[in-house]
């Protein structure tokens, strides 16, 4: 099997001929391990065993001028500062109260999201790779961005119809702009991948009532677009989010990434034992515990080995990190045991 096969049939409940390989990272780590290993970007993950590939459209919206200190805006003007995306440095829904302030705001224009080198960047790999397209859609954490995190917990009791509204606007420029990747490119595409990070280290950041009230509508329409073009569609999901994952699973989504074991519900064989037979699970290898803080490459082997034991069985798994952004303080030889102990003990 090439990676592209291999990765279907763990989508389509099929056993492959060994558990597929997925390595995330952070810009920083990259860099930092081509230097070590003079590698390139393709041969890094040809070394890696990276089973997909994924490929990006561009906002070219508006020209922004930044703020001092801040390094980035989003397609919802939203400033940022810090490390990476950085902290949004105003939250300009915050005192909203009515569908109608919803409404004036500058909404982006998904037709400015730039789709035109999609079928040229997933043509080079000729099928071989599983491909990742569509939006990132990370409408919870733009909403967060527009409203304020804990304003916005008040706001779905005390305005809830405007808070829907929001998430309705914010989503329909990820739908939209995910429609024109698909008519662009969706036949060289395996995989929609979306992100929102749902869960904090001790459970979810909301309930169940509330996550299928305010949440749930914004991702059935993500899901459902993504199997209108015959795609799977797999979350990113930080933290510990296992009450939710029913409410996901009812709804259709195809796998769940990444799972991070010391979080609160996520132990990986629990995990396996309950949604194994349903989802596609992708993850489960401590970027923290075991990567980051790992003793050397061989406790690292025994470690993934022992990982891989409780999630091998059955298919439907992916083996990798518990976070999709390896950080730079990780060991690179500690990443390279990691994802060689999944070829060694992922064969099935």
């Amino acid at each position: 099997m090439n990676s592209q096969e291999r990765v279907a049939a763990v989508f389509s409940g099929e056993l492959p001929d060994r558990i597929p390989r997925w390595c995330g990272s952070s810009p920083e780590f990259w860099n930092k391990a081509k230097l070590e290993t003079a590698l390139n970007d393709e041969e890094l993950r040809i070394r890696m065993g990276d089973d997909f590939r994924r490929i990006f459209s561009e906002y070219k919206g508006p020209a922004v001028e930044l703020m001092e200190r801040a390094t980035w805006c989003s397609p919802f003007g939203i400033q940022r500062e810090g490390i990476g995306y950085g902290q949004p440095m105003s939250h300009p829904m915050k005192d909203f109260e009515a569908i109608s302030e919803v409404e004036q705001w500058s909404w982006p224009d998904s037709g400015m999201v730039d789709v035109s080198t999609l079928r040229a960047q997933a043509s080079v790999w000729n099928g071989q790779y599983a491909v990742l397209g569509g939006e990132w859609s990370p409408f919870w954490h733009d909403v967060i961005d527009l409203v304020g995190h804990e304003n916005l917990y008040f706001k779905m009791y005390d305005h809830p119809e405007m808070v829907k509204h929001i998430f309705e606007r914010v989503t329909d420029y990820y739908f939209e702009a995910s429609v024109r990747a698909f008519d662009a490119a969706a036949d060289l595409m395996d995989i929609f991948f979306i992100g929102n990070d749902l869960g904090g280290q001790t459970g979810p950041l909301m309930g169940v009532e509330m996550f299928e009230e305010f949440i749930m509508p914004s991702m059935k329409r993500l899901i459902q677009l993504g199997h209108d073009y015959h795609l799977p569609v797999m979350l990113h999901c930080c933290g510990g989010y296992r009450d939710l994952m029913p409410s996901l699973i009812r709804a259709g989504i195809d796998g769940l990434h990444a799972l991070q074991p010391d979080a609160r519900g996520m132990d990986p064989a629990s995990l396996k034992k309950d949604f194994g037979g349903m989802v596609v699970l992708n993850g489960a290898i401590d970027s923290h515990n075991i990567l980051i803080n790992g003793e050397s490459p061989e406790w690292v082997r025994e470690e993934t080995r022992k990982v891989i034991s409780v999630m091998k069985p059955g298919g439907r798994y992916i083996g990798g990190a518990s976070h999709d952004t390896i950080l730079e303080e990780t060991p690179v030889e500690n990443v390279l045991a990691m994802m060689d102990a999944i070829q060694e003990f992922g064969s099935y």
